[in-house]
């Protein structure tokens, strides 16, 4: 088991943890499995640690990255083609569901899954045989199929550009991977994580407003941002991470900022007056409180520096709740 493998899987917060537990009842089954989660949140690696816990673990794991295939080979690749299919094809070929078989099959990026493929890729799933391009005798395959989307496939169904037979073919079991902003707690464990992996013989620390300041980020990129971030840190550090050596998107993602950016926009785009502009700041500031005080009154009043009638003046004021 290679180190890295086991990044996803570093679950202290609660939310990581459940999953966890329901991944390993899940790798245990043969089930479908579509993973849910945006871009770097470390789907790859889930998918990985589905297929070694389950009964399949010493077969086959092909990954298939379908936003990286142009879709005129995608048929070949996934299918296989027989020799003379078409001009350029001089030998035959075994498409990648034929090099699974016995195993287990990654498709990422199944929401970019071409519309006019789709049926083709329902009929090898319903049949479990796979017809390759050219060819005329089905060849049976046994894999099984886990699959990741970085968008909702059930919007895309409802637009049309996603069947829903197919959906819900490989919508068995679902797993919404959280992004890493939503798992905060998970954040100091890998950032170690990385820094053992990419620093391995130096002792690097975080200085606490460092690591403060990195838990606060909200991560778009999530864990691949993070790892690039690290990697970076790792190499320039010496002894200790300071606040001055994060970057300046990570630096400068202050919730204050934020704020500030998305009353400036009220302020600029919709002819709002001062009073009004004022209310929106206000009202941003204290939803913010007390979204980081999880709803507790007195720790968002203390946080913002006025008394506990104050703000319950102020929330009533803006019809907070």
């Amino acid at each position: 088991m290679h180190p890295h493998h086991s990044l996803a899987l570093i679950a202290t917060s609660d939310v990581m943890r459940s999953i966890l537990g329901r991944i390993d009842t899940i790798a245990t089954s043969d089930s479908s499995v579509l993973l849910i989660g945006e871009t770097g949140v470390g789907k790859e690696l889930i998918a990985e640690y589905i297929h070694r816990t389950g009964p399949r673990s010493d077969k086959p794991l092909v990954k298939v990255g379908l936003s990286a295939l142009p879709p005129e080979l995608l048929e070949s690749e996934l299918f296989g083609h027989e020799r003379g299919a078409y001009t350029s094809a001089a030998s035959e070929k075994k498409g990648l569901f034929e090099l699974a078989d016995t195993g287990s099959i990654f498709l990422d990026d199944i929401d970019d899954f071409p519309i006019a493929l789709q049926a083709k890729l329902l009929r090898v799933l319903e049949s479990r045989e796979v017809m390759r391009v050219g060819g005329t005798t089905p060849i049976p395959i046994d894999v099984r199929l886990i699959t990741a989307t970085k968008v909702d496939l059930k919007e895309l169904v409802n637009r049309g550009v996603f069947r829903s037979d197919l959906y819900y073919r490989i919508n068995v079991v679902p797993l919404v991977i959280p992004p890493l902003r939503e798992r905060k707690d998970d954040i100091p464990p890998i950032i170690h994580h990385f820094l053992q992996r990419y620093a391995p013989d130096k002792q690097i620390n975080v200085a606490g407003d460092a690591l403060r300041t990195l838990v606060d980020y909200s991560w778009p990129g999530n864990i691949r941002e993070l790892r690039n971030v690290v990697q970076r840190m790792a190499l320039f550090a010496d002894g200790e991470i300071q606040l001055k050596d994060l970057p300046p998107e990570v630096r400068e993602d202050a919730p204050l900022d934020m704020i500030a950016k998305a009353c400036q926009r009220c302020f600029t785009e919709e002819n709002m007056t001062f009073d009004q502009v004022v209310a929106c700041l206000e009202t941003n500031l204290l939803r913010q409180a007390l979204r980081e005080a999880n709803g507790n009154r007195t720790h968002a009043a203390k946080a913002l520096g006025m008394s506990l009638s104050t703000l319950r003046d102020k929330l009533k004021k803006h019809n907070i709740e």
